[in-house]
């Protein structure tokens, strides 16, 4: 879930602990977790901020599905611009 030092602070275990359990769950129930985590979520945040939210969860996909189609080539040699290039973050 993160890999970096500036989110290391994300590493919890209860965090890995939901999501590992959340994995066991069937892709229809884990579409219906996601859906009901929403509008708590969009409750905190403004309209553009879930924007951003949003385009972030589909970057996420497009980078996971680059990644699975290119099997041990790196991150350096994928199109698709992962959060660390966004954010100008060292790799």
């Amino acid at each position: 879930m993160t890999t970096s030092r500036e989110t290391d602070w994300m590493n919890h275990p209860a965090i890995r602990r939901l999501v590992a359990e959340a994995n066991q769950l069937s892709l229809a129930e884990r579409i219906t977790l996601v859906k009901g985590l929403v509008p708590g979520i969009a409750d905190q945040l403004t309209a553009r901020e879930f924007d951003g939210f949003v385009a972030d969860i589909r970057l996420k996909g497009e980078r996971y599905n680059e990644a699975k189609m290119h099997p041990g080539q790196g991150r350096r040699t994928r199109l698709i611009p992962g959060e660390r290039d966004l954010e100008g973050r060292q790799r």
